[in-house]
């Protein structure tokens, strides 16, 4: 034993599926589209819900920061970490680079494991 805390229980990182003619990118911005925050956001807890990691109808986001543009054709990765308390840390990543960084709380969805 090396004597090292274990951190915090990790999920293996899941794929966010965003279209490349996602409608989104056509108006934001043309000639230069960039995927807006709302439409990553949605979909990272649009994929949270689906694996039954939170109950969409019943999530806090404590907060969220955009730090890099998502581009159509990016591959966007979703990471999470949970905490003793149940709040979820989130990281959304296109191969290096960290595109968005949050936490949110969710009471987890009925007979979810």
């Amino acid at each position: 034993m090396s004597g090292v805390a274990a951190g915090p229980p990790r999920s293996p990182p899941v794929d966010l599926e965003i279209d490349a003619d996602h409608p989104a990118y056509a108006g934001h911005f043309p000639g230069d589209p960039v995927l807006p925050g709302v439409v990553l956001l949605d979909a990272a807890l649009r994929r949270l819900a689906d694996d039954g990691r939170i109950d969409a109808g019943d999530c806090e986001i404590l907060w969220f920061k955009f730090s890099a543009p998502v581009r159509p054709h990016d591959r966007v990765v979703l990471e999470t970490d949970e905490d003793a308390s149940g709040t979820l840390r989130v990281r959304i990543v296109c191969g290096p680079r960290t595109v968005a960084t949050g936490a949110l709380r969710s009471r987890p969805r009925r007979g979810a494991p």
